[in-house]
């Protein structure tokens, strides 16, 4: 017994002294995290956690754009070849239960009559479920407020409000962060009502205009943060590693990709750091679903034999099938759990409701947009600064933010605009003027009507994935089609997505090729 002591003293001992060495700069030599050699802190957190919801999606090339025959005759959606950034995404559909959350909470922080039109904005139109020869008044009563829907996918959602859900819900994680690592006092969480402009924004708590009261244990020796002189630091920085980049809106892009899931189409997949994968696809899917490439039904021996994999219209009046063998067991939606998930652990990728993405629409953008990362919708924006250089916030508590102008772009080499929703539509063409701009009364002076002629416009937002009153050619993620974003639909959803920052492969993976360090002569110089 005594041997044994000593052996885990020294143990221990070894441990210590490891855990006491100081990590340092490799271009200096000065010390990290030392208030003796200037107290320059480097996060102690490595890997990038995944956010509640969220599903890791490794990035990758594919073919974006159609799979099969263009029976509608758009032709707006040419196969094309893109690579897509690893990034994360929802593993369902945001559901009636989450949104009736965010109204909670606006209800409660917006509560003054001059919110009166925040709160009213922020609400769902419930009239999407009326049509003039249906009896649906039940929905519409009903369907966003009974708990027997809570867990089915929320409906007549605008882009704009999806927009504001995803800007609310990066804040309340980021808060809840906060809170976890004892930064945020426990009272502050219980103090909601009536805060308005004074609720939690993760910008402006990063530029010093928000400064929650922070809780007692970060005063204390066992805070991992440090000031330069080794006290306890009480505010967060970015560079931490504690909070996370915001929720938004997928691309389409990656929403495609997401839904394809082909990572299970690869017969020998990379699981682990140090084992090579291959960089094969052995079908060529149609839907979302994988383990019957190519049919509605699925093909496998079994319970499963014969059923269909999504929700979806059959045909003229059948949208669940007969009494006592329902077939998707929904006339609507179904629950966001429904069906089996595709090879990214993602449901309802087809079928149930379509889906926002972030893209402004146009009938070119797969061969239009960059290879890597392709999107449209940019506008560049700044943070806006007062006369004495100041950072502000707006009346709900954002930071201020102004666009970008063209006459500060004109110099780049990689932009010249500010606005470049409509680079390389046409518009330029049509309109005579500079790529990007649009000049309603030259236009309307020249004859040429241009808006008039044309379903298409700045807020027309890509929508993705076929509903549950679609055909199945809806529901094949390579198809796509537009609503505008200030419209809402009972078919129409919408799911969250976030950045992934660092390895492509996912936590615990070194980004790049990584080879066995080679023995190098080591003698003294």
């Amino acid at each position: 017994m005594k041997n044994l002591f000593i052996v885990l003293s020294c143990a221990a001992a070894v441990t210590a002294c490891k855990s006491n060495k100081k990590e340092k700069s490799d271009v200096t030599g000065w010390n990290y995290n030392d208030k003796n050699m200037g107290g320059y802190q480097v996060s102690r957190e490595k890997e990038q956690r995944t956010g509640p919801g969220l599903v890791f999606v490794q990035g990758g090339t594919f073919t974006m754009g159609a799979t099969e025959e263009d029976v509608m005759g758009d032709w707006n959606n040419i196969p094309t070849r893109k690579t897509v950034n690893s990034f994360y995404i929802d593993r369902t559909e945001v559901a009636n239960i989450h949104y009736r959350e965010y109204l909670y909470w606006v209800n409660t922080v917006f509560d003054g009559d001059e919110y009166k039109a925040v709160r009213e904005g922020a609400l769902p139109d419930t009239l999407v479920w009326r049509s003039e020869l249906a009896y649906n008044e039940p929905l519409v009563e009903y369907y966003f407020r009974h708990p027997s829907y809570n867990y089915y996918p929320v409906v007549g959602v605008t882009w704009r409000q999806a927009h504001d859900f995803c800007l609310w819900r990066s804040d309340r994680v980021n808060e809840k962060a906060l809170y976890d690592k004892g930064f945020i006092n426990k009272t502050a969480l219980k103090n909601l009502q009536g805060q308005g402009a004074e609720s939690f924004n993760t910008k402006a708590y990063l530029l010093g205009l928000t400064t929650p009261t922070p809780g007692n244990q970060v005063r204390s020796k066992k805070n991992p943060l440090k000031n330069p002189n080794g006290t306890p630091r009480t505010q967060v920085t970015f560079e931490d590693g504690i909070l996370l980049p915001n929720y938004r809106l997928p691309t389409e892009a990656e929403w495609e990709y997401a839904a394809m899931g082909l990572v299970g189409q690869n017969p020998n997949p990379s699981k682990k750091e140090g084992k090579r994968g291959e960089e094969l696809i052995t079908n060529k899917q149609v839907f979302a679903w994988t383990n019957n490439v190519n049919g509605l039904r699925d093909s496998r021996r079994g319970a499963w034999q014969g059923t269909f994999l999504a929700n979806f219209k059959r045909g003229n009046g059948d949208n669940m099938g007969v009494a006592g063998g329902l077939n998707d067991r929904a006339v609507y939606t179904a629950p966001v759990t429904s069906f089996f998930p595709n090879s990214f652990g993602l449901y309802n990728m087809s079928g149930n409701v379509s889906e926002w993405t972030g893209d402004v629409y146009r009938p070119l953008s797969p061969t239009d947009n960059d290879d890597v990362s392709p999107y449209r919708g940019n506008h560049f924006q700044n943070v806006y600064k007062n006369k004495d250089g100041e950072f502000e916030k707006d009346s709900l508590g954002h930071v201020k933010t102004v666009y970008v102008t063209d006459e500060e772009s004109k110099n780049r080499r990689n932009y010249q605009k500010g606005n470049v929703i409509n680079y390389l539509d046409g518009d330029s063409i049509v309109a005579g003027v500079g790529y990007g701009e649009m000049d309603m009364d030259k236009n309307k002076a020249a004859g040429r009507g241009y808006g008039m002629t044309t379903l298409i416009s700045d807020k027309s937002r890509v929508i993705k994935g076929g509903s549950w009153n679609d055909r199945p050619y809806w529901l094949s993620p390579g198809t796509r089609r537009f609503l505008e974003e200030d419209q809402g639909l009972s078919t129409v959803g919408f799911r969250c997505a976030m950045d992934r920052l660092g390895s492509p492969e996912g936590n615990g993976r070194k980004t790049g090729i990584s080879y066995p360090t080679r023995r190098q002569n080591t003698r003294k110089r």
